[in-house]
């Protein structure tokens, strides 16, 4: 089974940064991609940004140009960065990753979250 870890949450205020951490453990043969979703209140889970094994990346319109995913293949880690965070952004944002096992079966899991809180 894969777990993934999530940290780096917390409260910021409006403007500042954060960065988000996600590390991935377990028998992994192959990612996909991972990626960074997010969930306000009253609000559906969506996504804020995913890169690619290869390393391609998409972003919300909502953060592009603020926030930028990077990964660690040598750590399984994927990073967010959150830069001139506003309020809006405040959220639960949660760790995903699509991954193939040795026998090449496509599984996708998902970590516990981690809040986000951007004061005004």
């Amino acid at each position: 089974q894969v777990e993934l870890v999530e940290s780096g949450g917390g409260l910021v205020q409006a403007g500042g940064s954060l960065r988000l951490s996600c590390a991935a453990s377990g028998s992994i043969f192959s990612t996909a991609s991972m990626a960074w979703y997010r969930q306000s209140p009253g609000k559906q889970r969506e996504l804020a940004a995913r890169i690619t094994n290869g390393g391609s990346t998409n972003y919300a319109d909502s953060v592009k140009g603020r926030f930028t995913i990077s990964r660690d293949n040598t750590k399984n880690t994927v990073y967010l960065q959150m830069s001139s965070l506003k309020p809006e952004d405040t959220a639960v944002y949660y760790c995903n990753n699509r991954y193939y096992d040795d026998m090449y079966r496509y599984f996708e899991v998902w970590g516990q979250g981690t809040l986000v809180t951007v004061s005004s």
